[in-house]
């Protein structure tokens, strides 16, 4: 901006704290609240502009107008390339920062961006937002983007990440109210670990809150916020709230009866920037400072978090190393070449007999077929691509065209209006109204019926090639694609009580019925009986001609998956993680007749493709990877390149390898390739290549190292291209305590990983450093991390499942102590437990456990009993009910005591009657109790 220089925040030669200092020390109270929004407005008296917190841009710039697009992030995750991350990351801010140079009020430079949630289940609606399921994984390709994203200037930053959402968004279904239950070892050793790099090494600027909450207290109130986030990780920016998340503390989790003191809560906890009403949130701020629960003093802390951030951008400087960055970097080829690299390297060969690559200069013929073969998707998050090519498209290019048949597997239909007995037809003078007035069949609207499964249908016009959709006046043939916050071309078919007649439901499960003027509308009033019967008459069963083209074609490719908008999206989790049994009947027919059927599958998350995997030669695995995928797709079947790319999350058998969607305990329930010890259909970091890999000559510069003097370990291996052609290898590095633990330990945990570029007949010399903090688990006992003495096994290889290469090393480390229960001890410090789950005990950061259901326990493993006239104090509440406490040890019964349903807490006392020793305490709950610390005395 040019501005007259007349305040020193306006000064360059003064540093950034005295300019921040100064700026919030001339605002007015009014000014202050009104900045403390997402939208902050223009301050003209002090030559301020509006600014705004937040650009959507999860895997290029959305929302804004045409930009590039690259692959959703968990396809991105599939790429183990943190270098082609920052690169990604400095396209976006490139483009960022040409959209803001056009209207810096309405596009901001902070960016809504990376999802860092842990897609801990394969049924969470927003997988497609995150970076797998293991947080080594997902913190080091994020800190790559964060890196390319804010740029390389010491003082100034190019754009910000705000990474989100914190903590333990992996949810949709009741996100908004729900809380997730996280002991301290899943919180220190997953959870966290994922966020930590982006601050740590990446300096990421910003983060955003999640709508749940953890252990009962609301994120935006956490106190992880203060004490993880701004204190220990050294956030230097700011926090904002998720948008209705602070004024969602009252109307959703009930936790605050007024929306005031939400919002002072939600300030004094560490938001820095709320987004949600504007209205309402000023409102809600004047109130909470009118009643003195909130001061200047906590606005100005949190406003000079958020202006220091706006001062780094450059806003309030003429000159800066960012504002020279031309408008042709928009969409520029460059970037439209590192797009269509990485829609190639995300692309993961999930199972090859030989089938692969086919020979394009050898004259065979393809059958493409399938619902996702001729369309490319986008998501919710996507920005607007310039151009787009199916997979279709991208084979016919890629093969000769003539060789080429295409059939999308849908049965096309006629509908007719069961009382009037009349077709339905599209009223082009009405805009294309579906309307029930023609007698005769062939003047009737074919409709390509596309089933995705669960009940979700939708309709599109073969004369006009749109979706049928639903308007104001009624459902019309009128829209591009079924797409949307709410996807209002989604229709689903009900039974009625006559035979072969359905009733059809809008989106949002309103009837559909004709009104009086024969058009196909959703009425708001109860409509007579019949008005809403349909009559469903095929025109061409899908399968059969599908299968026709098969059996003509030396190779079928059947190209299924998901649309991103129907089944799983942001508000709606998954309901099963197999195909919709649409798609299977559809594969499974194309492969009776073809043996050479390849499937390609084109999703947001994993499939259970169980029969897939056992009847077919190949298999190929792409997200929506944007406006590249046909191209991408083309290149690698034909072997014009050679894939690489591999899982970031584990492929499971059955949803029934699942535990339940809101238990967020991964060692107890066995998530993740860390825990899980049951048969699955893909290991994380699985990805098949053309060539083949040698492993060689694992080598360690020591075996044996100390934790007292911060030792490292440099770990090296031979890499050689054993095949014919040249390929990337994404090694990856493991390590599993091979020794006795005294907590469950993970099977194994990913450490470093490298993808390298070899060729035939080469060997590459891999080099990995393991840090011996880098071995550390949580101590509960301690309540700190603690490296445990032992032997480690250091495992290479090219997924978690296939480690050849095994090295040992030894750690002269620590060996956790016996449990001294002296002081108080938190009660959600266990062990193990059943039917617990953590919550509030008596405010924001004190937690306790409660029972889940009617009973439960918790356990404290070799707990030291230091007299026989000991005596355990149980700090407990009881909800409402006369409840139980029973004491055990070594599995025998020792005490027990009745817990009364007082109004506040209360101690009770239960004798030990032990001799001196260790012992495994185990303490059960019965009744709905709580139970915040246990003291022996």
């Amino acid at each position: 901006m040019t501005n007259r220089v007349t305040y020193p925040f306006q000064q360059t030669e003064l540093s950034l704290v005295e300019r921040v200092e100064d700026l919030v020390q001339r605002l007015t109270i009014d000014e202050k609240v009104a900045s403390m929004i997402q939208y902050q407005p223009a301050i003209p008296r002090l030559g301020i502009r509006a600014w705004k917190q937040g650009t959507e841009a999860a895997h290029g710039v959305a929302w804004l107008g045409e930009a590039t697009v690259f692959p959703q992030s968990i396809g991105l995750s599939h790429t183990w390339d943190c270098r082609l991350l920052k690169q990604i990351g400095e396209v976006i801010s490139d483009e960022a920062r040409v959209y803001y140079e056009k209207n810096p009020e309405l596009h901001g430079l902070t960016l809504w961006a990376p999802t860092v949630d842990m897609a801990r289940d394969p049924r969470w609606g927003r997988t497609e937002e995150a970076y797998g399921e293991d947080p080594m994984l997902t913190g080091q390709l994020t800190t790559a983007l964060v890196k390319g994203m804010q740029g390389d200037h010491p003082v100034y930053l190019k754009t910000v990440a705000t990474l989100k959402h914190f903590l333990a968004n992996n949810n949709e279904k009741d996100r908004e109210r729900c809380s997730a239950s996280i002991d301290p070892r899943n919180l220190f050793e997953y959870y966290l670990q994922a966020f930590k790099p982006a601050f740590v090494e990446g300096k990421a600027g910003s983060l955003m809150t999640a709508y749940n909450a953890i252990n009962g207290s609301p994120a935006p109130l956490h106190p992880l916020l203060k004490e993880v986030v701004k204190g220990k990780w050294g956030l230097d920016g700011f926090i904002v709230s998720d948008a209705g998340d602070v004024l969602g503390l009252v109307h959703d989790h009930g936790y605050f009866a007024t929306y005031a003191e939400a919002v002072a809560a939600s300030i004094k906890s560490g938001i820095d920037s709320i987004t949600d009403d504007t209205e309402q949130t000023k409102e809600a701020i004047h109130e909470a400072i009118r009643l003195g629960l909130l001061n200047e003093a906590d606005m100005d802390h949190a406003l000079k978090n958020a202006f220091r951030i706006r001062f780094r951008l450059g806003e309030f400087d003429d000159y800066h190393p960012y504002t020279t960055i031309p408008a042709s970097k928009l969409l520029a080829p460059e970037h439209k070449q590192l797009a269509y690299q990485a829609a190639q390297k995300q692309i993961v060969l999930l199972k090859n007999d030989g089938i692969l690559p086919l020979d394009k200069k050898v004259s065979e013929t393809l059958a493409v077929i399938g619902p996702l073969a001729n369309d490319n998707h986008i998501d919710w998050y996507s920005g607007t691509p310039a151009y787009k090519t199916t997979p279709l498209e991208g084979l016919k290019k890629t093969f000769k065209k003539n060789d080429v048949t295409y059939h999308h597997g849908h049965s096309l239909i006629r509908l007719k209006a069961s009382e009037t007995n009349r077709y339905i037809y599209l009223n082009q003078e009405d805009n294309y109204m579906l309307t029930a007035s023609e007698d005769q069949p062939h003047k009737a609207e074919v409709f390509e019926l596309m089933d995705w499964g669960w009940g979700n249908y939708t309709l599109k016009s073969t004369s006009t090639g749109k979706y049928v959709t639903v308007g104001e006046k009624g459902l019309t043939a009128t829209a591009n694609e079924a797409k949307g916050w709410f996807v209002k071309e989604q229709v689903t078919f009900e039974t009625s009580d006559r035979e072969d007649v359905w009733k059809m439901k809008a989106w949002d499960g309103q009837i559909i019925a004709l009104a009086h003027n024969d058009s196909l509308t959703v009425p708001t009033t109860t409509v007579p009986k019949g008005m809403e019967e349909f009559q469903l008459e095929v025109v061409e069963d899908g399968i059969t001609v599908a299968v026709e083209a098969a059996k003509h074609a030396d190779t079928a490719v059947v190209i299924l998956g998901n649309n991103p908008y129907i089944n799983g999206k942001e508000c709606i989790d998954r309901q099963d993680i197999c195909l919709p049994p649409a798609q299977e009947k559809l594969l499974q027919a194309v492969s009776e007749v073809n043996s050479r059927t390849v499937l390609v599958l084109v999703s947001s998350y994993p499939y259970a493709i169980i029969w897939a995997q056992d009847h077919l030669p190949a298999i190929v695995h792409t997200s929506h990877a944007g406006p590249d995928l046909g191209d991408a797709l083309g290149d690698v079947l034909s072997g014009d390149y050679n894939p690489a790319g591999r899982l970031s999350m584990t492929w499971y058998r059955s949803i029934h390898q699942l535990p339940d969607m809101m238990n967020y305990d991964i060692i107890k329930g066995k998530r993740t390739y860390q825990y899980f010890d049951g048969d699955v259909l893909y290991p994380f970091g699985h990805g098949l290549s053309y060539s083949k890999f040698s492993y060689d000559d694992i080598k360690l510069d020591k075996s044996y190292v100390h934790v007292e003097s911060d030792e490292r370990v440099t770990i090296k291996a031979t890499i050689g291209n054993i095949g014919d052609v040249d390929g990337d290898e994404v090694i990856q590095l493991y390590v599993r305590k091979a020794d006795e633990s005294r907590v469950v330990r993970p099977l194994k945990t990913l450490k470093h990983f490298k993808r390298v570029h070899v060729k035939p007949g080469e060997k590459e010399q891999i080099t990995f450093e393991v840090k011996v903090d880098d071995l550390a688990i949580w101590d509960v006992t301690r309540e700190r991390y603690c490296v445990e003495t032992g032997t480690y096994a250091i495992m290479i290889g090219p997924s978690s499942a296939e480690m050849p290469l095994i090295a040992t090393l030894n750690v002269v480390g620590e060996v956790m102590p016996s449990r001294q229960f002296i002081t108080r001890v938190h009660a959600y410090h266990y062990d193990d437990y059943e039917n617990m789950y953590l919550t509030e005990g008596d405010g924001i950061g004190h937690y306790c456990v409660r029972t889940q259901g009617d009973k439960g326990w918790i356990a404290f493993k070799e707990t030291d009993v230091p007299s026989e006239n000991a005596l355990l104090n149980i700090t407990v509440f009881s909800h409402g009910f006369t409840g139980k406490l029973l004491l055990k040890a070594e599995d025998e019964h020792i005490g027990e005591a009745n817990v009364s349903p007082l109004p506040n807490w209360q101690t009770i006392t239960i004798p030990v009657n032990l001799k001196p020793g260790l012992y495994t305490l185990v303490i059960e709950l019965q009744g709905d109790l709580s139970l915040s610390t246990i003291q022996l005395v």
